[in-house]
């Protein structure tokens, strides 16, 4: 398979499964295992990790009115608040990720544990959206769930298949907080954690480069394609959850993760 072809599937990946809750980085391993990809590059956590600001993107260009909001109203009692609220659960993944990064942690090059992941989330999705059907909710994002977002983030880091915004909107319709409100606080919270990461995995690498060649422009073509799907995925998941539960999510999951046991 052409590096060029193969950075445009995973590009689509990525962008269509970033921000909805079924896993990009279990996703992408899943491809990067099975497609004859020839590109050590390509195939490594480096890549997965570096094309993900493509999928920031439009996500930026999507909220640059809710983002721009909560900037010049920072000193609006409300406004402040999310913004701290935000920080505060960022602050808990990049300590905790820096953590995790310290004790040598890496993802998983087998596919197993993606699949148990994945199929564990969707149980959960299916269980907890059966369980908020007679439950009131809030539109307020408090700091307890703030909070347990921010280690939800984490959770996703070590599992590989849970789904950063999986686990983080999981959490969030757990604690009580409304479907559209908990995917907004999980996309926004998504900004600078995978900005974060690619940063800090281009530094990395630029200071100790890794035992193969880094092929920039394969990473634009990359953050390219997943920034054009990544918005059309956003976007359709925005208006979606305004009248769906996300147990369909939940079912692809288990359909997804008990397929993958099988082959595996």
């Amino acid at each position: 398979m052409p590096d060029w072809l193969a950075v445009v599937i995973l590009g689509i990946i990525e962008g269509v499964t970033e921000f909805l809750p079924i896993s990009s980085t279990g996703h992408l391993l899943l491809a990067e295992h099975w497609l004859p990809i020839r590109s050590e590059f390509i195939k490594s956590d480096l890549f997965t990790v570096v094309i993900q600001p493509g999928a920031v993107a439009a996500v930026v260009l999507l909220f640059w009115k809710r983002l721009l909001t909560l900037v010049l109203g920072f000193r609006e009692p409300a406004h402040r608040d999310y913004l701290l609220k935000l920080g505060t659960a960022f602050f808990i993944t990049g300590v905790g990720g820096l953590a995790i990064k310290k004790f040598g942690f890496e993802l998983p090059d087998h596919v197993t544990p993606i699949a148990l992941a994945t199929l564990v989330g969707g149980v959960l999705f299916v269980a907890v959206e059966a369980w908020l059907k007679s439950k009131p909710t809030t539109v307020d994002v408090t700091w307890t769930i703030a909070i347990a977002m921010g280690v939800g983030q984490l959770l996703a880091a070590v599992f590989p298949g849970l789904s950063r915004s999986g686990s983080t909107i999981l959490i969030a319709l757990a604690l009580g907080l409304a479907r559209p409100q908990a995917a907004e606080f999980s996309f926004l919270l998504g900004v600078p954690t995978l900005l974060a990461a690619a940063a800090k995995e281009t530094l990395d690498a630029i200071k100790d480069p890794p035992p193969f060649p880094i092929d920039w422009g394969m990473i634009a073509l990359g953050a390219l394609v997943s920034a054009i799907t990544a918005f059309i995925a956003v976007r359709w998941l925005l208006k979606f959850v305004q009248t769906h539960t996300f147990t369909g999510f939940g079912i692809y999951r288990i359909l997804l993760g008990g397929l993958l046991l099988l082959l595996a």
